[in-house]
């Protein structure tokens, strides 16, 4: 009996998902290395500027991007002539990202509604996979547990509607899902179907945790599907490369288990401003000696 293509992919784990798209695409040797647009300066629906972007980007030697929803939501009206555009850029679309200020006061991520919309519009642009970050669930150091019952099921629910549109999904953290020993977190990667839901660490959050991000790639790598990767000088964020962190253990564990997944230079800083190709050439520096791309 035929499977279908459809049928075939569910049967796919998520993290051999994420890793193995664009279907047909050669796999590729160790990770790919992309960018977050935020890192510049430019206002939401200018999609002019926007491709400016990742046209630095890509002379830069990135290989993907990532960007919030808020950046090409005005393309949704005219997704196939924008996803050419987009294509042209010679750049992979890693994701779609939404963050928000507020999430839905029960599941603690976005609105369904607001994931329909992104996940219909990023497919139809040609995005890989939905991503979406969420509220933290720890209180008076613990989880509860109708807490996570409830926000694993916005995520799945959630990943259930990116599936059937051939879009992978993934949960982004901030700071306090690694909070309390990263109880939110590890309850999320334990309590969430392999199938549908994947994870994009952030890995500057972890750091400021303290966490052992190498010790915690080795224990769910098959469950990541990317990697934010900042740097700091004291409180301060600089450019990747520039800084206190020693990514060569996280490097490691990396190149040891073979993973294939994304890393992502990322750029978040407190006071708001954007360094652009500043921060990035750098940061593609850095990460081109610690991955070998």
């Amino acid at each position: 009996m035929d499977m279908s293509r459809r049928e075939f992919l569910h049967c796919i784990p998520a993290g051999a998902l994420v890793s193995a798209w664009p279907l047909g695409a050669a796999a590729a040797a160790g990770p790919r290395i992309g960018c977050q647009t935020n890192a510049w300066a430019f206002l939401p629906g200018d999609f002019a500027k926007f491709l400016e972007v990742l046209g630095a980007q890509k002379s830069l030697g990135f290989e993907g991007f990532e960007t919030s929803f808020r950046n090409v939501q005005g393309q949704y009206a005219d997704a196939p002539a924008a996803r050419v555009r987009l294509e042209q850029t010679g750049l992979a679309f890693f994701g779609v990202h939404i963050f928000l200020n507020e999430y839905d006061p029960q599941t603690r991520i976005a609105p369904m509604d607001l994931v329909r919309a992104t996940a219909d519009g990023g497919a139809a642009l040609g995005a890989q996979r939905l991503i979406v970050s969420g509220a933290g669930l720890v209180k008076d150091g613990k989880v509860a547990r109708e807490d996570v019952d409830r926000k694993v099921a916005g995520l799945q629910e959630a990943a259930r509607y990116c599936r059937d549109r051939k879009l992978a999904f993934a949960y982004h953290n901030h700071g306090p899902e690694f909070a309390a020993g990263a109880a939110e977190l590890t309850a999320l990667i334990e309590r969430t179907d392999p199938a549908l839901v994947s994870f994009l660490i952030d890995c500057g959050w972890a750091y400021r945790a303290g966490v052992d991000l190498a010790g915690f790639f080795t224990a769910h790598q098959t469950r990541i599907a990317g990697l934010h990767l900042r740097d700091f000088k004291g409180e301060q964020q600089v450019p990747l490369g520039l800084g206190e962190v020693d990514w060569a253990p996280l490097a490691s564990a990396v190149r040891k288990a073979g993973w294939d997944g994304w890393v992502l230079a990322e750029e978040e800083r407190a006071d708001g401003s954007k360094p652009g190709a500043t921060a990035a050439a750098p940061a593609r520096d850095t990460l081109r000696k610690l991955f070998g791309r």
